[in-house]
């Protein structure tokens, strides 16, 4: 009873703070899959060259070079799902001794932190990282669809299943690159998380900072000028 007694002290500035936070990453990953055509996401516009690239793919022999790509998207969904998993396991220590804790955050409130409100702080991030992780393990899996259905392309360029196989592929590749940006995301609002541990309004700016990173990062980079500039251009 005193655990939801002290929790109870959270306040409706707290609780404004959270919605918020989940309103917009869940508003961010919606945009970002459904840009408008005048803008599109740079996640929307390499969804094409991945479609491209298995049709190359389909007509390149030998394919190392392709199933090394393959190896190494894969790679990069293992080693940040194993990222998560060594934070997550961070977060639950702390959140089952949080006296460590509690010294920092009362420098940084100029207020008395009680452990159980703490604990909830910490739930934020670990909520944030575990959706990461799922995130990452399963575009691991769809990568593994994806390389599966690669080695099953005909190697005859002509051959009726080729190009769908190809398209196929290509297909979830993409999907496979949705759930890891996804994943990424969750990772950066896990980071944005924690600054609720020094109160409600320095939540605030960190939602506003972590979703001008995430937009800019879709929108507004240097990256997205590149892969829309013509190939003249580029050259």
């Amino acid at each position: 009873m005193s655990f939801l007694s002290d929790a109870g002290t959270l306040t409706i500035l707290d609780a404004a703070a959270v919605a918020l936070f989940f309103a917009i990453w869940l508003w961010l990953g919606w945009r970002i899959g459904h840009p408008s055509a005048a803008k599109p996401s740079v996640t929307v516009l390499m969804q094409e060259y991945r479609l491209q690239w298995m049709q190359m793919m389909a007509a390149r022999d030998p394919r190392i070079f392709d199933a090394q790509i393959m190896m190494s998207l894969r790679q990069s969904t293992s080693f940040f799902a194993s990222t998560c998993l060594l934070a997550m396991g961070g977060l639950l220590a702390l959140i089952g001794n949080v006296e460590p804790l509690q010294g920092v955050a009362t420098r940084l409130t100029n207020m008395e932190s009680v452990s159980a409100v703490l604990q909830v702080k910490l739930f934020l991030p670990l909520f944030m990282l575990g959706n990461a992780f799922l995130k990452f393990v399963w575009s691991n899996r769809v990568f593994g669809y994806c390389s599966v259905i690669m080695g099953a392309v005909p190697n005859d360029p002509d051959h009726p299943q080729t190009l769908p196989m190809a398209l196929k592929a290509g297909h979830l590749n993409a999907r496979a690159a949705l759930n890891f940006n996804a994943g990424l995301r969750s990772m950066y609002f896990a980071l944005c998380a924690l600054a609720w541990l020094a109160g409600a309004w320095v939540l605030l700016v960190g939602i506003a900072v972590t979703a001008w990173v995430v937009w800019s990062r879709e929108f507004a980079s240097a990256s997205r000028e590149i892969i829309l500039s013509r190939d003249s251009d580029a050259a």
